[in-house]
């Protein structure tokens, strides 16, 4: 098994990353440039699988087919058909393997900007200002896959190559669903272990929670504003059942002291109602209104008891209030259903990158926890593999002026790199 590398290969390494850390600047703004909304992902991933080509990966690119992945476990339900949308995958193989095998996983979808015109600058420019990379995407997480990318350029520009399989993932589909890695997944990736760098202020995140996404329809009476009182508005009765949900959230919150390090969490089921769509006519009692919207639950719970715990809310609705017999609430679910992960303390692979951490940033690593989805949680659960995310500093992800801090990015490439040469282990070429 590989050992800890020298002192004179990690400096190297470490070198060859300071020496083209502007080249992997200039990558970032490219790929951050080419928007990737969800569903609009070929044009960034185009200039991933280039990249690729021309470091002698063997690559490969696939769809995520819906129809071959919708009774795996890893699959959450889709609202899009992928068609004009892919994967890529590229993977370096040695003549003989003598180390451990390891994944380095990112998505290039994005999150919608919200309105551009409040940004200090446009969204999709990659503005340089300092320290600091802005544009969407920049943190969540193409930063990450540009680190990915650049630390093994740095172990290959130092003279070495890596003694294990590697493969590299550019998925699609992780904010909404996950089924990029999922698909993935369906495809046979494995490995020794999986590194994926999402935005975590340089912590590696032992445990993040269990997500499920939902739409809800809800109807009311329509009716002329001279007689409300005929009628039903639809959008108040959503927000009735927004109030329930909240009062949900509230339950499911309260259990996070039986969840060592969910107790140190304000909010660990965070309910977030994150659109709403309602009425007909200005002056018009409105029929319909549907909000979509995601919540929150613990490592170890079942997806589909929470589910199911979810449906039973809805269903007494009537009971509770007599309004809300009329509104007929209707629950679609609509993207990640997912259960959370724990990685447990003292894992070889946690433990390799403890040490490349440390000989990186002179501190201890950091063990976080992320109240949120993470792909990670696929590879945990239905591979069984020990998935370490771990990235760099960030503002604003999914906000406005949303930006990554070029001086840590520089140096979770470093630690990155330093992480892959041990666990695969290195040889001069």
């Amino acid at each position: 098994m590989p050992t800890s590398i020298s002192d004179d290969a990690a400096t190297a390494i470490q070198n060859a990353v300071e020496a083209n850390f502007e080249k992997e600047v200039s990558f970032l703004q490219q790929i951050v440039r080419a928007r990737s909304l969800r569903g609009g992902e070929a044009a960034v991933q185009r200039i991933v699988q280039s990249a690729l080509v021309d470091r002698h990966y063997d690559v490969e690119t696939y769809p995520v087919d819906v129809t071959a992945l919708c009774d795996h476990p890893a699959y959450s339900p889709a609202t899009i058909d992928y068609a004009n949308t892919f994967n890529v995958s590229g993977r370096k193989l040695p003549a003989s393997s003598t180390g451990r095998s390891l994944i380095l996983n990112a998505h290039v979808d994005v999150v919608p900007t919200a309105n551009p015109a409040y940004w200090s600058n446009p969204p999709f420019e990659a503005v340089r200002q300092g320290d600091w990379l802005f544009g969407r995407g920049a943190g969540d997480m193409k930063a990450g896959l540009a680190a990915n990318l650049y630390a093994i350029d740095a172990i290959e520009a130092a003279g070495f190559e890596l003694q294990a399989p590697l493969e590299f993932q550019s998925v699609i589909d992780e904010e909404v669903t996950g089924n990029g890695t999922a698909a993935a997944i369906l495809r046979g990736a494995r490995a020794d272990a999986v590194l994926i760098p999402e935005p975590t202020d340089e912590d590696v995140i032992f445990a993040n929670s269990g997500v499920i996404k939902f739409r809800i329809l809800v109807q009311g009476v329509p009716a002329h504003p001279r007689e409300p009182e005929s009628g039903l508005s639809a959008i108040d009765a959503a927000f009735l059942v927004i109030g329930e949900l909240k009062a949900l959230e509230a339950q499911w919150t309260a259990e996070k002291e039986k969840h060592p390090g969910f107790d140190r969490l304000s909010n660990p089921a965070s309910l977030n109602i994150g659109t709403i769509n309602g009425g007909e006519w200005p002056a018009s009692i409105p029929f319909e209104c549907s909000f979509e919207g995601r919540i929150g639950f613990y490592p170890g719970d079942v997806p589909a008891d929470r589910m199911a715990s979810l449906e039973r809310m809805l269903q007494a609705l009537g009971s509770k209030d007599p309004r809300l017999a009329r509104a007929n609430p209707r629950l679609e679910w609509i993207g990640t259903c997912q259960a959370g992960y724990r990685l447990e303390e003292g894992t070889a692979a946690e433990t390799v990158l403890a040490r490349s951490h440390q000989r990186i940033s002179g501190s201890p690593l950091k063990r976080s926890i992320m109240a949120c989805y993470l792909d990670a949680a696929l590879y945990m659960n239905h591979c069984g593999i020990p998935a370490l995310t771990y990235g760099p500093v960030t503002r604003n992800i999914h906000g406005i002026d949303e930006c990554v801090n070029l001086p840590s990015l520089k140096r979770v490439t470093k630690t990155i790199a330093l992480f892959a040469a041990e666990w695969c282990g290195i040889a001069a070429k």
